[in-house]
């Protein structure tokens, strides 16, 4: 996907190079308000979007072999909207009605939002962190005599398990969604002057599809301190990182990079 002399001997005149064409390792933006958009017109830099990873249903008859009854827990945790739209189907499946008197905590708004696609939600039983599972922690313990189901992929961050654990909260997790890597074979001659990402997966799904793939000139940007250290962790050099104090968002922190990079 991009050549090099070796593995993570990344060009330190790398930074010279202006960027001209950027991979977003997401899914293509359903607006045409997307911020790439804005850097796109504003420096004159191709912007492609490319899902590095993809989520497959955990089968019906695979998620009963982990014997979870949904019914048995007063409250379940949403992280996603993946995970909202899996676990209704896994409702679908199992014939199962939510009881009116579930509680649901969502760890962002946009996720509390996209639950009411499946129920009527009510505020008494609806609980919102800011953003962050850390943000909803504080609520989780003013409820901590629930009995919480986590339903998530197969891969996950440790935060809610370990902090349900600490606390000793009653929860069970349920993987019914799995996250794997896309085929990225199309890609195998195209090469970016940046790669921007935002999991470890992420880079997962990048070493998968190109075992041999070498940093030279490419920048690698990362949101998210797990995805930053993914990228060390494979021995390739972080250029770009968000969010920052000056840059909170992925789309912010390439613009503070280009304009660096012009001023030198």
């Amino acid at each position: 996907m991009v050549e090099s002399k070796a593995k993570g001997s990344a060009n330190p005149e790398r930074h010279k190079v202006p960027i001209k064409s950027i991979l977003v390792t997401q899914p293509q933006p359903t607006t045409d308000n997307s911020p790439y958009v804005t850097i796109a017109e504003k420096y004159g830099i191709k912007v492609d979007f490319r899902a590095f990873i993809e989520v497959e249903p955990v089968p019906f008859k695979e998620f009963r072999k982990d014997k979870v009854d949904i019914l048995s827990h007063t409250a379940i945790i949403f992280t996603s909207r993946n995970a909202v739209d899996h676990f209704f189907r896994i409702c679908q499946e199992s014939k199962i009605e939510m009881p009116a008197d579930m509680k649901y905590f969502c760890i962002s708004d946009q996720t509390a939002y996209y639950l009411q696609k499946y129920i009527v939600l009510r505020k008494r039983k609806l609980f919102v962190g800011e953003k962050t599972a850390k943000d909803l922690f504080e609520v989780i313990k003013k409820h901590k005599n629930e009995k919480f189901l986590f339903p998530c992929s197969n891969i996950r961050k440790d935060d809610i398990p370990a902090f349900m654990a600490a606390n000793k909260i009653k929860f069970t997790e349920a993987i019914i969604y799995k996250t794997v890597a896309a085929d990225l074979s199309d890609l195998d001659d195209v090469t970016y002057d940046c790669l921007a990402f935002f999991s470890p997966s992420g880079i997962t799904s990048l070493f998968a599809n190109f075992p041999d793939f070498k940093q030279n000139n490419t920048r690698i940007a990362a949101f998210g301190p797990t995805t930053a250290k993914a990228v060390r962790d494979a021995g390739l050099e972080l250029d770009i990182e968000a969010p920052m104090p000056n840059a909170p968002s992925m789309t912010g922190a390439i613009e503070v990079y280009i304009q660096n990079q012009k001023q030198k």
